[in-house]
């Protein structure tokens, strides 16, 4: 049973809350920040010591006319500040350190927790979204930490305490400080909520600019293809302008607040003057503090107007941290039992039972993709999936390793329901080769071996022979020799997304990966689909050697792919409708039939396709070799002619 559930929002945390969420990724480094903080706030408490050595200057040898005084005087303000930039030296170097660790910890645990997720949740987000989280997000946290955090606080503490020099010296010009200061603290309350919403409108605007450029790039050639790129040129440029309009609203918004931070200290400086001049006319007021008074303020200035930009840099982590936690916080539906049970030596039976499934964004008056399958594969049996598309194929194969769960029914292998088993057990039991085949930026060896970590970890020689040794077996059986060709053989990087292979070839190192992980139960979801048909038949010729002792699930396309199979399961809208041999269904099944001549069909046009680009190919090495030949008759002419 399928049960509704309605997502509750979460309450938006306070500013302090969520950036407090980023403690247990900090804690280990806190030592040092909290060190790097104490220098800076010694360097604070240093800078408002030189007006109390100025004010001892003035009231002693300046009105006395004793000169003596002067030089202890300024050696005393030359070494407080070069103290002074010892410790601001300090506090950059407890600090630098700190931050980067910070900023590698949180990225590795959000690639370890994208690596964890399901690929539901890869269906619903963007890539470029991930991407903007993994990198400016972070890199912005740590420049917060590592700066704007120590400063805010600093500041803050030196702002207090020169608030209680300035009383002391005076109550009546503290206090004028101190309700001046008022505006900035309710303005930067308003600054915080109009901020925070343009901050996260520019981070996901952001994400959404990373993902088009994403997809412009791995589709650079259906683009250049279609003649599409100025159309895309075009949407690029909208979305990169609604970044700037934001990004320009923000810059408007820390506008405000810096125009607020200028202005309130100079109104107060104005009225610090003309209330000092008349305290100190009165008798009230000595000149030396009066000066020692104007020194302290001006000390206090660059604190006062640095809580602008540091306002803004929060308000943008705390968006940020926000953003971090969104993917952090989502709760993974397939993980691990507590108490996981193993297979030691599995047989391969491979069956479901009752399935249902439904994908997450599906609404529940749609039907389910698939319902009340029931199928049994025996060990060693090659089971073929047949039907229309959108009949649920796929879906089904991706049941089987758990890249979706079931919502109804079970799956099982050799008997044990595969929820009970630990993924990583799982998916060494039961390996999967998709129609999209995905390769990595690594070697060929690398792509091929990438699920026998047993082999390719090892540092015994022994495991290292026979690495080379499954190597060599898989892409015999994939038909894959072309990579021998290759620049450095099995060692030839492989490009992005493995774009630098034609699509057959990335196909066979798909399928190559698939067999030298050695499962107990091998799924290939139309694997073959981008090969030629002479190329299809010495695959399927080897791949037989191997399902003779893997159990196989085969979602077919082609009738040559069928006829490897063991028997046949019909799918007709998400339900198995006929199983059997393929003669037996031919004989018995009348939606059989039209789906084989379909397929029939589509393969004869893909031959006809393949045989005129085979043609043009021909036609056109002819006109290169006549090409070829003309340029050397020209030339051994001209070379007669200048003789």
């Amino acid at each position: 049973m399928i049960v509704s559930t309605t997502a509750v929002p979460k309450p938006r945390l306070s500013t302090f809350r969520a950036i407090a969420r980023l403690y247990p990724y900090a804690k280990p480094a806190m030592p040092r920040i909290y060190l790097g903080m104490v220098a800076a706030l010694l360097a604070g408490v240093v800078a408002l010591a030189i007006p109390l050595v100025l004010q001892v200057l003035i009231e002693g040898s300046l009105q006395s006319g004793d000169a003596s005084g002067i030089l202890p005087a300024v050696l005393l303000v030359l070494a407080l500040g070069v103290l002074e930039a010892i410790m601001i030296a300090l506090r950059r170097w407890f600090v630098l350190t700190p931050g980067t660790f910070i900023e590698a910890r949180m990225r590795n645990g959000l690639y370890a927790k994208l690596q964890d997720l399901p690929v539901a949740f890869h269906d619903r987000w963007q890539s470029g979204q991930l991407l903007s989280r993994a990198v400016s997000d972070l890199n912005l946290i740590r420049r917060w930490i590592s700066f704007g955090l120590v400063l805010l606080i600093v500041n803050i503490v030196t702002i207090i305490i020169g608030f209680g020099v300035l009383i002391y010296w005076s109550v009546w010009l503290g206090l004028l400080f101190l309700v001046t200061s008022i505006p900035l603290w309710v303005y930067g309350y308003l600054f915080e909520k109009k901020y925070s919403i343009i901050a996260r409108r520019a981070q996901d605007q952001q994400g959404d600019l990373a993902t088009a450029v994403e997809e412009s790039v791995h589709g650079i050639r259906v683009l250049k293809a279609f003649g599409r790129g100025k159309h895309s040129l075009l949407k690029f440029a909208d979305q990169a302008e609604m970044l700037q309009g934001t990004e320009i609203a923000k810059a408007r918004a820390i506008g405000g607040i810096w125009f607020w931070l200028v202005l309130v200290p100079d109104v107060t400086f104005a009225l610090a003057l003309f209330g000092g001049v008349a305290l100190t006319a009165a008798g009230e007021l000595q000149v030396s503090e009066l000066f020692a008074y104007f020194f302290t303020a001006t000390v206090l200035r660059f604190p006062i107007e640095s809580i602008g930009f540091l306002l803004s840099m929060t308000f943008d982590t705390r968006t940020a941290a926000d953003r971090f936690f969104e993917v952090m916080d989502e709760e993974n539906t397939i993980t691990d039992p507590a108490a996981p049970l193993t297979i030691a030596a599995p047989e391969g039976r491979l069956a479901f039972e009752g399935v249902e499934f439904r994908y997450q964004d599906a609404a529940l008056t749609e039907p389910a993709t698939l319902a009340r399958i029931d199928l049994a594969l025996e060990p060693g049996e090659t089971m073929a999936l047949v039907g229309i598309t959108g009949s649920g194929k796929t879906t089904l194969t991706a049941l089987a390793t758990r890249l979706y769960d079931v919502t109804g029914g079970r799956v099982t292998l050799d008997g044990v329901d595969i929820r009970d088993l630990s993924r990583p057990e799982l998916r060494r039991h039961i390996a999967m080769a998709f129609e999209d085949a995905t390769l990595f930026s690594a070697s060929v060896r690398d792509n091929v071996l990438l699920g026998r970590p047993d082999l390719t970890l090892s540092d015994d020689p022994a495991d290292a022979a026979e690495a080379e040794r499954v190597l060599a077996e898989a892409l015999d059986i994939a038909q894959a020799a072309f990579v021998h060709s290759l620049p450095k053989g099995v060692d030839a990087m492989v490009g992005e997304e493995g774009l630098s292979l034609s699509g057959g070839q990335r196909q066979r190192l798909a399928l190559a990966r698939a067999v030298a992980a050695d499962p107990a139960v091998l799924v290939l979801d139309d694997p073959l689909s981008a090969l030629d048909v002479d190329t299809e038949a010495l695959v399927e010729a080897a791949l037989r050697r191997v399902l003779a002792k893997t159990t196989g699930l085969i979602v077919a396309h082609r009738p040559s792919t069928v006829q490897m199979a063991d028997r046949v399961a019909l799918l007709q809208e998400g339900r198995i409708t006929d199983i059997g041999t393929h003669s037996e269904l031919l004989q018995r099944n009348e939606h059989y039939r039209y789906v084989i001549s379909s397929l029939e069909d589509e393969e004869l046009a893909q031959i006809e396709r393949l045989s005129r680009e085979k043609k043009l190919a021909e036609e056109e090495g002819r006109r290169r070799e006549d090409f070829e030949r003309e340029s050397h008759v020209i030339e051994r002419r001209n070379g007669e002619v200048s003789r």
